[in-house]
C-alpha cells in the first residue's frame, strides 16, 4: 500500500486533488481512499489531504501517521509545519518550489534514505490556466515518481468530472500543466 498526505493551504485544491486521485486508481481497478482534514474553512488556512492506494482490499480507517510520499503545494508550509512528520525512511517529499531538491533537503531534518523532489507547479499553474492553484500540477509529478495511475485514466477522469464545473479550456489547460510536471519534475 502507499500513502499520501497532502499539505497545503485552502484554495490550492488540496482536497480536490486527494479525491481526484482515489476516485482514478479506483476506476483503474485498484483500491483507493481520498480525504481531507482541514480546521477553520477559509481561504489560506493550512489544509491535509490524505490518500491510501493498494491493489489488495484497505482495511484502514484513519488518518496517516507514515506517508510514504508527502506532497506539500505551498512551499511556505515548510516553515510552519512539521510537514516531513513520520515519513517512512524510504518515503519522499514533492515540493512545489522553485529551490532544488538539495536546498530543501538541507533544510529539513531528513534521513538520507529519504528523497526530495521539486517541481515549480505555480509557474506552472499561472503558464496554463492563468492562476495559482498548483493541485493538478503536483499530480502530474506525482505519476512521473509513484506510477500511481495512468496520465490516460486521470485525463479521461479529469474531463468526466469536471466538465459540470469548468469549460473545456479550463480542462485543457489544467491537462497542459499535469503534462509539463510530468517532464519538469526534479
Amino acid at each position: 500500500m502507499i500513502e499520501i498526505r497532502w499539505h497545503g493551504r485552502g484554495g490550492q485544491g488540496t482536497k480536490t486533488a486527494a479525491l481526484l486521485l482515489a476516485e482514478t486508481v479506483i476506476e483503474e481497478g485498484k483500491y483507493g481512499q481520498g480525504f481531507p482534514e482541514y480546521g477553520p474553512e477559509r481561504m489560506g488556512a493550512p489544509v491535509r489531504g490524505y490518500n491510501r492506494v493498494d491493489d489488495q482490499p484497505i482495511r484502514l480507517h484513519c488518518g496517516i501517521k507514515r506517508p510514504n510520499v508527502v506532497v506539500i503545494l505551498d512551499a511556505s508550509l515548510l516553515d510552519s509545519e512539521e510537514v516531513a512528520d513520520g515519513l517512512a525512511d524510504d518515503g519522499f517529499l514533492l515540493v512545489n518550489t522553485n529551490r532544488s531538491p538539495a536546498e530543501i533537503w538541507s533544510s529539513l531534518s531528513l534521513k538520507p534514505t529519504q528523497r526530495v523532489y521539486t517541481t515549480n507547479a505555480s509557474e506552472i499553474a499561472l503558464e496554463t490556466i492563468g492562476r495559482d492553484i498548483p493541485n493538478m500540477v503536483m499530480i502530474g509529478a506525482l505519476i512521473r515518481l509513484t506510477d500511481i495511475m495512468s496520465m490516460d485514466r486521470l485525463e479521461e477522469n479529469m474531463r468526466k468530472k469536471f466538465r459540470r464545473k469548468f469549460s473545456d479550456s479550463v480542462i485543457d489547460g489544467n491537462l497542459r500543466a499535469i503534462h509539463r510536471a510530468y517532464q519538469e519534475v526534479h
